[in-house]
């Protein structure tokens, strides 16, 4: 990569190869220290293990008892736990329990570089390579800038709806160490993995996915990178020891906003050239010929090319080289399209066929925060006719792209609430969206308050457009936006997404609490 960009990332940390334990009964005894218990399920999960095999177990992590109270009753109200062999020391490190430690099981979100503590540990794991380095499973790993978490679900709903018995963990706030005494063989394993996550592995020659996919690259957690570089670099080890005898799948079509600054049209050109597995593409319009992979006909459907062992045997007999694997959607949103278009091409690799793909793929209604519908709220309108207000849960949306995309997704106007803090992304993108020639114009726009909504503002006082708030809280923007419709009396049905294309830190603990406390808020100010 290095005649490609004009500086090179700094050099990231790697760890030993292989695992500390060689097998499950080495755990028993040892002990372990579980850096950061969080309020996702990754830690909880990680002392469930832990303790389940015989370890001494310490917790420990920044956050106060108070702040961590939930996960802290979930493992005390186990019973099946031996609690006499859990201890935890809470909003605070201590350098001690990191050297006193055989293992210290890592946060994802916890940068190694720099870090005292885990620099004094004699071996850190994490969920992720404890599971890899035990499990039998064939893996199907996804990574990417955005629409992983959709990729997945749509990959495993597929999975256990074609009769595989398929288990789904990772990002997804599933660790897979829930599920790994279940896993065999035979027992296709679907992980979503941040770059964090990714990093995590590096080194440890512990992740060799059957399938790899990377969904679209654009800036994301620059906040926590030194450059863009250093990001990408870590979502190539997602292919880093793949085989020929394995797939990897990227991006076809050229995107502006990939590059971050390095002057780079298309990473899946990139990572194409550096993995040694069987390389297939997706893309929006029709693949060149000879290039294998999915893409979207000029009717929206989806078709694959692969080489002929590959194809069914319909297409094999007839002579055809494509064959059409996706049809109607549930869901809304052509970015979602393409999601699913992904989810299919995995599919077909997995053996199921055409027909049952485009079925059961056609009967799939999305996954919660993402383009979630929840509510629906009539009201009288103009004459005294009853129009609905549809409201949408898009809270993983944390980058400005999906935000912006958001607000095409329904073919007509909605009304468009987003903001949240920033993590030192260009925001920019959201007002181009809306802005650029042939777009869907939002019918209205309401922010909540936080530092991205003030980027936000800017870009939007710098393109005219009008927007309320930014508000407080979400309480005082839904009541106002409600107030809002009973001044104007409807003529026609609305759409509310609620897209923030940021972080939600301060004013929730994280994206899925602040998508629950929306639907809550919602069906408590807008119940019929």
């Amino acid at each position: 990569m290095s005649q490609v960009f004009e500086e090179e990332p700094p050099v990231p940390h790697f760890y030993p190869e292989g695992c500390y334990f060689n097998e499950l009964s080495d755990i028993a005894g040892k002990k372990i220290l579980v850096m950061g218990l969080g309020l996702n399920g990754g830690g909880e999960a990680a002392v469930r293990f832990f303790l389940r095999h015989g370890a001494y177990v310490l917790v420990t992590d920044m956050k106060t008892e108070e702040q961590l109270a939930p996960t802290i009753k979930s493992l005390s109200e186990d019973k099946t736990l031996d609690h006499s062999k859990l201890s935890y020391r809470l909003g605070t490190h201590c350098l001690e329990d990191f050297i006193e430690a055989d293992c210290v099981i890592k946060n994802p979100g916890i940068k190694y570089d720099g870090n005292k503590f885990l620099e004094a540990a004699k071996a850190i794991e994490t969920d992720i390579s404890i599971f890899l380095h035990f499990s039998k499973a064939p893996v199907i790993a996804v990574t990417g800038s955005k629409g992983k978490s959709s990729t997945v679900s749509a990959i495993y709903y597929g999975l256990k709806q074609a009769g595989f018995e398929a288990f789904l963990g990772g990002n997804i706030t599933v660790s897979p160490l829930t599920f790994l005494e279940k896993t065999n063989g035979t027992t296709p394993v679907v992980l979503e993995l941040s770059s964090w996550q990714l990093a995590d592995l590096r080194g440890r020659k512990a992740l060799k996915p059957h399938i790899s996919l990377i969904t679209k690259i654009i800036p994301d957690h620059q906040n926590f990178y030194h450059s863009m570089l250093s990001y990408v670099a870590d979502k190539e080890l997602i292919f880093a020891d793949q085989t020929k005898d394995d797939f990897a799948i990227f991006d076809f079509d050229d995107d502006s906003a990939a590059d971050g600054g390095t002057l780079i049209e298309n990473w899946g050109n990139i990572f194409a050239k550096q993995t040694k597995a069987t390389v297939l593409r997706y893309s929006r319009k029709k693949l060149p010929e000879g290039v294998f992979g999915v893409w979207q006909d000029k009717k929206g459907d989806g078709v694959v090319r692969l080489p002929k062992k590959f194809m069914s045997r319909y297409a094999q007999t007839h002579g055809k080289d494509s064959e059409v694997i996706l049809k109607e959607l549930m869901v809304p949103g052509k970015h979602m399209r393409l999601n699913v278009l992904n989810a299919a091409l995995v599919l077909k690799l997995m053996g199921i066929s055409p027909d049952q793909i485009i079925d059961i793929l056609g009967r799939w209604n999305g996954i919660e925060h993402r383009l979630e519908y929840f509510h629906t709220w009539e009201t009288a309108g103009v004459s005294g006719v009853v129009h609905s207000v549809k409201f949408y849960n898009d809270s993983a949306s944390t980058v400005g792209e999906a935000a912006g995309e958001s607000t095409q997704a329904f073919g007509t106007p909605v009304i468009f609430i987003t903001g949240g803090t920033d993590k030192g992304l260009d925001l920019s993108v959201i007002a181009d969206t809306i802005s650029r020639p042939g777009a869907i114009k939002p019918h209205s726009i309401y922010l909540l308050k936080g530092s991205a909504t003030d980027k936000i503002i800017l870009s939007f006082q710098e393109k005219q457009i009008p927007y309320f708030g930014p508000f407080d809280s979400l309480e005082l923007l839904l009541t106002e936006l409600k107030e809002n419709l009973k001044k104007a009396p409807l003529s026609k049905d609305e759409t509310v997404v609620f897209s923030p294309g940021s972080t939600s830190f301060g004013m929730f603990k994280n994206e899925f609490h602040r998508g629950k406390v929306f639907k809550e808020t919602v069906c408590r100010i807008f119940g019929n």
